[in-house]
């Protein structure tokens, strides 16, 4: 198969941890250019993970210029819209990191530029390739769990606020965790659920533990002077056909229920949940009981039973999106959905009303 040129803008945390170490496994990529407004971050990139000739650029707006099939945006949320959207423009596909935009101003212009290009925007919402989310999409899919009625988003860390790259900045990030992990438990439950009529959106949001200085911290201390975002928020988001779901989101909350990128679903058949594994909830022969799949075997989509992981299915999916002209999985308008739900928690945590959609 061809190898797919492209270039990564932003070589931080989220490049070196997830992306750039997968492309690296996939073997279908040659990454040609590397961006950073830090250009040793760049230069570092291209020793471990670029070919021998690949550029380097403090400026993304040089790197776009390059002849790539791809560019990575991999910055914090602030620019992410405006990354994507040069260089949709510019003829390339993108990926971008999860959440796709800080607001769904920017966000809806992507969509639209997408559509404009035709170019493919893919959103970095890699839980959706874990061996549990393919197996209980599936059995969304087949009508398993029947009407599915309820669900819950979970991402409650106890103590695991980052302490690291911009995160606790409002500017850049435009939220917490909300918008750092809750969008990953969204998007999961929307997706099972396959629904994104949204009715309304009513929502908290918490900045009660920031400034504590017994803090008792996975990543070390945070500084409070440093810590302008939320460090919990919760939302009740009801859909147009009567559906509802709850979304919890936490760096910091006094809690031992401790769950993350997981979703729970209540259905007219049968219920759902990734609390302890992926359990299936039923009843049958007048008996309840409860379903533990074997996740170590094949027989869902993308997935074989040979442990791939979910950041390597992601890169197979873009690959053969971009080569093979196949469908993305993670479709931009539902990320929309999940960017415009976020925002409105944070309206109606500030005007303490609930946001009616259109």
């Amino acid at each position: 198969m061809s190898k797919l040129r492209v270039g990564i803008v932003g070589c931080g945390g989220i490049a070196n941890g997830k992306h750039l170490p997968a492309i690296k496994r996939n073997g279908n990529y040659e990454i040609v250019a590397f961006c950073d407004i830090i250009k040793e971050r760049a230069e570092e990139a291209k020793k471990e993970y670029g070919t021998e000739d690949a550029r380097v650029y403090t400026d993304y707006k040089e790197l776009i210029k390059e002849e790539l099939d791809a560019v990575y945006v991999l910055t914090p949320n602030k620019s992410h819209s405006e990354i994507s959207i040069a260089a949709m423009k510019a003829g390339k596909h993108v990926m971008c990191e999860k959440p796709m935009a800080k607001t769904y101003e920017e966000g809806l212009k992507m969509v639209e530029i997408a559509k404009e290009t035709g170019k493919l925007l893919n959103i970095g919402y890699q839980n959706r390739y874990r061996q549990d989310s393919l197996y209980l999409k599936k059995s969304c899919e087949n009508g398993d769990l029947g009407e599915i009625y309820y669900g819950k988003a979970h991402a409650i860390r106890r103590r695991a606020v980052p302490t690291w790259g911009v995160f606790l900045n409002e500017e850049e990030q435009g939220g917490g965790p909300l918008i750092d992990i809750g969008t990953h438990a969204l998007d999961l439950t929307l997706w099972m659920m396959d629904n994104y009529e949204v009715e309304s959106v009513t929502g908290s949001v918490y900045r009660k533990l920031a400034d504590q200085e017994d803090q008792g911290n996975a990543f070390g201390q945070w500084d409070p002077k440093e810590f302008t975002v939320e460090d919990s928020a919760f939302g009740f988001i009801k859909l147009k056909n009567g559906a509802t779901i709850n979304l919890e989101a936490s760096w910091a909350l006094n809690t031992l229920d401790v769950d993350e990128a997981k979703t729970s679903l209540c259905g007219t058949k049968a219920g759902a949940d990734m609390k302890d594994g992926l359990r299936i909830n039923s009843v049958k022969y007048n008996k309840q009981n409860v379903l533990k799949p074997e996740l170590g075997a094949g027989g869902v989509a993308f997935y074989d039973g040979n442990q791939e992981k979910d950041t390597d299915i992601e890169q197979r999916v873009f690959y053969n999106a971009i080569s093979k002209g196949e469908e993305l999985v993670v479709k931009p308008e539902q990320a929309l959905v999940v960017t415009r739900v976020l925002e409105a928690i944070y309206e109606s945590g500030r005007t303490g009303k609930t946001v009616y959609f259109d």
